[in-house]
């Protein structure tokens, strides 16, 4: 069986509860009207808050792209920025639209240029992503022939009223993508949503910049000098900004355990912003110090060559105690084909493939238990241990698993594919 396909059948298993069959009937009036129900000639209406050079707006970019190629309309309206011309280059449509709006006017006036949309351009499906732009949709489309589809965000939204109001716009679409089972199953908590509503697709990362391919020898010898590493010495990279949260200090106790136990020729590299909290920067080098393996702990503040730092790693470690915004730390480093090792919080543990939710032969890295340094140790150690064809093994099964999961083109399809069994089931 293909790598992707074995992917494929142990995630699906994973997430059995967030299934993606779904029966919706068009909702409103004029339904005698023919439709599409494939792609092909439907006309699909993105609304982001801005094109701007982020994740976001590529992912947007990326699937107008995979809907023109289907022989669909893509339209993407919001605030301008430079990927607008990128979009218009291959034939995607810009409106500019101030879609991120909660002002009530704002939503007014969105709600009633977007009925006017709909009816002008015969839209098949809008789908809103972020919560003013819901709510507008939610207005536009009440007795319109026009499916919804809206996106969570990666961060977990408040919980006073205002917040849970607001934010509950984006569980009222036809069909709920959540970047991972960890928000789905927040989300289905805390509004209701039935999970036959959600499908989740994890957010996409940059896998042709992500890429071993992308990297050269020379600069990644010239970076392991920089962070004074020794020729034979193996490095632990630990990215992310140095705050409480982010459990590094987890880490320089686990880092501390390791060399106690013999593990003397492996250099920690913490990489990530440390000026935002200094007190806590400097914790971290007093616990290093006292642990006397300061001269094993590099601290090298941001690093703007995150490809290249990742290369130049034999392991990457997530020691998060709280649930991150993103994983996608974790999902950078298996594109670069480096095992990882996670903690068990938030969504991290879907971003890699470990026993006891996967096989062993799907390996992609190790899991902690958050703040446990023994545990941190350990599958820090198991992941060193690999002899080379074991690791290279394993880099290679992550650098897949990084393609089918989170690549744009694999992410675009996914949420084309949500746009397609809506199409389909228009009786």
């Amino acid at each position: 069986m293909r790598a992707s396909a074995r992917f494929a059948k142990a995630i699906a298993r994973d997430r059995g509860e967030f299934s993606p069959q779904l029966e919706v009937p068009r909702k409103g009036a004029n339904l005698n009207i023919p439709r599409p129900r494939s792609l092909l000639g439907a006309t699909i209406l993105q609304l982001v808050p801005a094109l701007a050079d982020d994740p976001a707006s590529h992912a947007a970019v990326d699937i107008a792209l995979t809907l023109l190629q289907s022989g669909a309309r893509a339209i993407v309206a919001g605030e301008g920025g430079p990927l607008v011309g990128e979009l218009r280059a291959f034939g995607g449509e810009w409106l500019p639209m101030a879609t991120d709006s909660l002002n009530p006017l704002r939503i007014r006036a969105n709600t009633r240029k977007l009925a006017q949309l709909i009816a002008a351009e015969r839209i098949d499906i809008i789908h809103a992503q972020s919560p003013g732009a819901a709510w507008s949709a939610i207005s536009a489309t009440a007795r319109m022939p026009v499916f919804l589809v809206t996106s969570f965000p990666d961060r977990l939204p408040g919980t006073s009223w205002p917040t849970t109001t607001i934010g509950g716009s984006l569980a009222r679409g036809d069909r709920v993508i959540a970047p991972s089972s960890f928000v789905a199953q927040a989300m289905i908590e805390r509004y209701r949503i039935a999970p036959e509503r959600i499908t989740v697709i994890a957010r996409a990362v940059d896998t042709a910049k992500f890429s071993a391919a992308s990297v050269t020898a020379d600069r990644v010898a010239a970076l392991r000098r920089a962070w004074g590493v020794l020729p034979q010495m193996r490095v632990v990279l630990v990215p992310g900004r140095l705050a409480p949260r982010n459990g590094q200090i987890t880490m320089v106790d686990a880092a501390a355990l390791m060399a106690a136990n013999g593990e003397r020729n492996t250099v920690f590299v913490f990489a990530g912003d440390d000026r935002a909290d200094f007190r806590y920067t400097r914790a971290l080098r007093r616990r290093a110090r006292i642990r006397g393996i300061d001269t094993l702990c590099r601290f090298i503040g941001h690093c703007p060559d995150m490809p290249v730092a990742l290369a130049a790693a034999d392991v990457v470690v997530v020691p998060a105690l709280e649930p991150p915004l993103s994983g996608r730390t974790a999902a950078e480093a298996q594109a670069m084909g480096r095992p990882v090792v996670v903690s068990t919080v938030g969504m991290l543990p879907e971003n890699m493939l470990s026993p006891p939710r996967m096989p062993e032969e799907l390996r992609t890295g190790w899991l902690a238990r958050p703040g446990n340094i023994a545990d941190l140790a350990r599958a820090t150690g198991q992941a060193l241990a690999l002899n080379p064809t074991a690791f290279e093994a394993l880099g290679a099964r992550a650098r897949q698993f990084a393609e089918f999961m989170f690549s744009p083109q694999s992410v675009a399809e996914a949420i084309r594919g949500v746009y397609t069994s809506l199409l389909a089931r228009d009786a």
